[in-house]
């Protein structure tokens, strides 16, 4: 591929995350939900509100707002820091751990119909660069972060 077919291709980039966000087989509320159940579940450590605002690149009210939905819909509860008992954290439910498989399983099912038609290989390598694409750029938001504060 020539430098220019490769800059265009690699422009292309920033549009397709879009286009892909809004074909999303889920409700925006779900969608909310998803990213906040996986952001808790997924923190190395103790999830605050702040820090799960920090991870999601929203404004603190934005996050409160979003954990008190998924409090009120039983998908997650407060509790007091292991570490900090003056700190309160984030810790999924039994229904917000049911939940993110439900999630889970409907983009699994999303994913294998939209490559239905893709050689074997070619999906098991595009999964395996999106799952390593959405790690690292974790690992970038969290430098950026680090680096305004």
């Amino acid at each position: 591929m020539s430098g220019s077919a490769e800059d265009d291709l690699l422009d292309q980039i920033g549009p397709a995350l879009s286009r892909l966000r809004r074909r999303t087989p889920a409700s925006g509320r779900d969608l909310s939900r998803n990213l906040v159940l996986n952001v808790v579940a997924d923190a190395p450590g103790e999830m605050t509100v702040g820090g799960l605002a920090t991870e999601m690149g929203v404004a603190q009210p934005v996050a409160s707002r979003t954990v008190a939905a998924c409090i009120a819909d039983g998908l997650l509860r407060r509790a007091a820091s292991q570490a900090d008992g003056r700190r309160t954290v984030l810790e999924l439910t039994e229904r917000g751990e049911a939940e993110r498989t439900r999630f889970a399983t409907d983009q699994r099912a999303a994913f294998e119909d939209i490559t239905a038609g893709w050689p074997a290989e070619e999906r098991v390598q595009f999964a395996r660069l999106l799952v390593r694409y959405t790690a690292d750029a974790g690992a970038w938001s969290r430098r950026r972060a680090a680096k305004e504060r």
